[in-house]
């Protein structure tokens, strides 16, 4: 950005001229001056076309050439009778704010503005940046990139503020955005988690035909960062299976089954971790809970088997019914520790008359508490 030096003067226009007018009438003067061509005026030791001319005693030299011979480059205002002097090349420094991370969301908020909530690295690592004409925006190459273009899941390095609105998240205008690769996004719970010679390895799946089928194998190295969705940073040791994540990763993968990435972000959805369970674990309860169901209960079970659904839930306020005192003890320990169940429910063809019929089931040691009210 360049640093400006304004002058706001009544200009004398054509000061080459021994009588010049100077204005409007009201308030603006004319005078009479004596052009000098006899005078010689020098700008650092080397002698220059200007003449001076003389009004009332004073000297006054043509602003355009004099600014020239400075250095300087001179433009007018006639609209607002402003002569404005700028020195090329004098910069006035902003400290900017930068951020490297990933765009979580973009909103367009009309007239060619838009909104970025973006996450990832630097003095702010989640904030929300305001985009618009004024924002310069370029690829890794120095080409220009449409603010349009821009979408959740790209990658991106951007200058801003220095101005942030006391927000939470921040908020900010940003002044340079460079558009780096495009992420591919996957949300789901993690099925495993393991530590590798080269990182961490993080794999997603899938229950088909009651089997847990992998589907995506992420790898992850230096480059990745593990946050929460605030920006708060993660240990990989408190990562597990079914703690729910945002995985930004390729965008290329291997053709091997399972396909295989690199992860570049893992965003721990926060919240959302403890209640939902890996396929493998989802799949476990079913199972256990279909053990426990009797024959004239599964005849009218219209769910097939491994397609029930499986969500956890908090033992407090449950509409679990413990049938025995160990159940009846068991439940009371569990809501007095803020613990969690997991119900299993299977539609039935007397969903009509009493409801669902639901499985319940300790998260923790998964023993069999009891099943729901049915209406």
């Amino acid at each position: 950005m360049k640093k400006k030096n304004k002058i706001i003067m009544m200009t004398m226009l054509g000061l080459i001229g021994t009588t010049t007018a100077v204005g409007a009438a009201g308030y603006m003067d004319k005078v009479s001056g004596i052009l000098r061509s006899d005078m010689t005026v020098k700008v650092n030791g080397e002698s220059t076309s200007m003449k001076p001319v003389f009004i009332n005693g004073q000297a006054y030299l043509p602003a355009r050439s004099e600014a020239a011979a400075l250095g300087y480059q001179i433009t007018y205002n006639a609209k607002d009778k402003e002569i404005e002097i700028n020195k090329p090349g004098q910069e006035e420094t902003v400290n900017y704010l930068r951020t490297s991370g990933v765009i979580v969301s973009v909103k367009e908020l009309g007239s060619g503005q838009y909104q970025l909530e973006v996450l990832g690295k630097g003095e702010n690592k989640w904030i929300i940046l305001n985009a618009d004409k004024d924002t310069v925006i370029k690829d890794g190459s120095g080409n220009t990139a449409a603010l349009q273009d821009l979408k959740a899941g790209t990658q991106i390095e951007a200058e801003y503020g220095p101005i942030i609105a006391m927000s939470y998240p921040g908020q900010s205008h940003a002044a340079a955005i460079t558009v780096g690769a495009e992420r591919l996004i996957k949300e789901d719970v993690i099925q495993s988690v393991k530590h590798t010679e080269d990182g961490w390895q993080v794999q997603f799946g899938e229950t088909k035909d009651g089997a847990v089928v992998p589907t995506l194998v992420l790898n992850a190295g230096k480059e990745t960062s593990v946050l929460t969705a605030e920006g708060q940073p993660v240990d990989w040791a408190d990562l597990k299976e079914g703690t729910k994540v945002r995985a930004y990763y390729g965008p290329m993968a291997t053709k091997s089954i399972p396909p295989q990435s690199p992860l570049f972000y893992l965003v721990v959805l926060s919240g959302e971790g403890t209640e939902q369970l890996a396929p493998a674990a989802a799949q476990e309860f079913r199972d256990l809970s279909w053990n426990q169901l009797t024959a004239e209960q599964k005849a009218h079970v219209t769910t097939k088997q491994n397609d029930a659904s499986v969500e956890v839930v908090d033992a407090v306020g449950s509409g679990v019914l413990a049938a025995t005192d160990e159940q009846k003890k068991l439940l009371s320990s569990i809501q007095a520790a803020g613990g969690k169940l997991v119900n299993v429910t299977y539609s039935t063809d007397q969903d009509e008359l009493l409801g669902p019929l639901t499985v319940v089931f300790d998260l923790d040691t998964k023993a069999f508490v009891g099943f729901n009210a049915r209406r």
